[in-house]
């Protein structure tokens, strides 16, 4: 046949590139020259250059010379937190909420919430980020954010019992209006914010609430071990006590941070064990000095998923998972004192997998493989500081930039391509957000959103 094939319509072909295979257990695998084929935003096949297969796509991606990664997912983050980004800095825990954060919170409008996020999704979306848990006010302008930019989220509202029933209604309401939203992209756990924050009864109704909607809670708990320990003073239990007490952990829990996670605990996380998570963010604890670190090892030991969160950019100051899965790796092998522990692949996974089960996705995102959405990141690895090339895995958790990644895909669209990012006007929103920031720093007027007193 000599005349040219036509376009094969909603087809995308990733061509030429080495691909991360990433196991569900084992060591993650490069797969070398191979071309990803994306039909209705679903990976339909992963073969080598060359094969057999349709001849022309709608949408052809010049792979040759980067590397494929699932998609990075963000497994606990405050997006519109961009817009403090380096504004509390070297402050207690305490001081960092009481004095900081939480007055200038108290100035957020829900055009400003707008406004972080599409600057969190822009800055993720370039860092090779596809999918990324949020725990904030305002979810709907999240939402909106996120149908605009082209990201995949898992969206839970914040809740303190001090805002009232009525905030309460209007959490389940976002709920059931927003889950399965963007075509899917959008899903919605509930948020309340933890176990200080929110009383026992309160994590009742909100438990009952997801097991009804089928959802999951998003929540801190056991932050730090000060935490911990607090709670064991006034109520004589722990805080994943609570949760397990009030039936969180029964619905299906996502916890944020965990570091005060302790022996007593482990035996109630892992009963739940099939739908229970712990986001790990070792850059906070490290910038406020606290010890010990999630305990990855016990949890995974127990059957519990751990993934990789950055937390808000006004105390991670970036929502770049590379740093994070990277401090990851490095901070638990300190802690455990054994260099052969969080090997590359592991590291990987708890970016990839472990994130996607964190979320509840597990069956749809995290990997390259056929069946799953076509959620996806190429990543250059021929910079100075990648070279020589001995082993890609490696690079990618000790080595690898936001700034190496060149090309993402979500849902099988294309987000930004050869570094240019195609659904953020960056300058406008830059414009933007910068003439927003002062009036959102002012905290002389002494209000606050809630009170830091775990």
């Amino acid at each position: 046949m000599s005349e040219r094939a036509p376009l094969v319509s909603g087809v995308l072909v990733v061509a030429g590139c080495d691909v991360l295979r990433v196991p569900v257990e084992g060591e993650c695998e490069i797969l070398r020259a191979q071309d990803i084929v994306v039909a209705d935003g679903r990976i339909q096949e992963v073969r080598p250059t060359g094969a057999a297969g349709p001849r022309s796509a709608a949408e052809v991606i010049d792979g040759r010379g980067l590397l494929a990664v699932p998609g990075l997912v963000n497994a606990h983050t405050h997006s519109p937190m961009t817009l403090m980004r380096g504004a509390a800095e070297d402050v207690t825990v305490e001081g960092w909420f009481n004095d900081r954060v939480w007055p200038m919170e108290s100035n957020l409008t829900p055009e400003d919430v707008r406004v972080g996020a599409l600057l969190a999704c822009a800055e993720m979306i370039r860092s090779g980020v596809t999918t990324f848990a949020d725990h904030y006010f305002f979810p709907e302008e999240i939402a909106e954010a996120v149908a605009e930019t082209g990201l995949r989220a898992d969206i839970a509202p914040t809740y303190f019992s001090s805002r009232g029933t009525a905030a309460l209604e209007e959490t389940v309401a976002f709920a059931e209006e927003w889950h399965g939203g963007a075509g899917g992209r959008v899903t919605v756990s509930l948020g309340p914010h933890a176990p200080y924050t929110v009383d026992d009864t309160d994590l009742r109704t909100l438990a009952g609430h997801a097991r009804r909607l089928g959802l999951r809670l998003h929540i801190h708990a056991a932050e730090h071990l000060e935490q911990t320990e607090a709670g064991l003073e006034r109520r004589g239990i722990t805080p994943i006590r609570v949760l397990h007490d009030t039936g969180v952990l029964d619905a299906g829990a996502l916890i944020a941070h965990g570091c005060g996670i302790v022996e007593q605990d482990l035996p109630l996380l892992a009963e739940y064990a099939d739908r229970t998570a712990v986001a790990c963010c070792p850059k906070v604890y490290l910038k406020h000095a606290l010890s010990p670190l999630t305990p990855v090892r016990a949890l995974l030991d127990a059957g519990v998923t751990v993934a990789v969160g950055t937390d808000g950019a006004a105390g991670h100051n970036t929502l770049d998972v590379w740093e994070a899965l990277r401090l990851v790796a490095l901070t638990q092998k300190q802690q455990v004192r054994d260099a052969t522990w969080m090997t590359v692949s592991d590291t990987l996974r708890l970016a990839t997998r472990g994130g996607a089960r964190a979320l509840g996705l597990q069956d749809r995102i995290g990997a390259l493989e056929p069946g799953f959405r076509a959620d996806l990141a190429l990543v250059d690895l021929s910079g100075l500081h990648c070279r020589p090339l001995h082993d890609p895995r490696a690079a990618l958790v000790y080595s690898a930039r936001a700034s190496d990644v060149r090309t993402v895909v979500v849902d099988g669209r294309v987000l930004l391509r050869d570094g240019r990012l195609l659904t953020v006007d960056e300058p406008a929103l830059l414009a933007e957000a910068d003439a927003r920031v002062a009036r959102i720093l002012d905290t002389s007027h002494g209000r606050a959103v809630q009170h830091y007193d775990p």
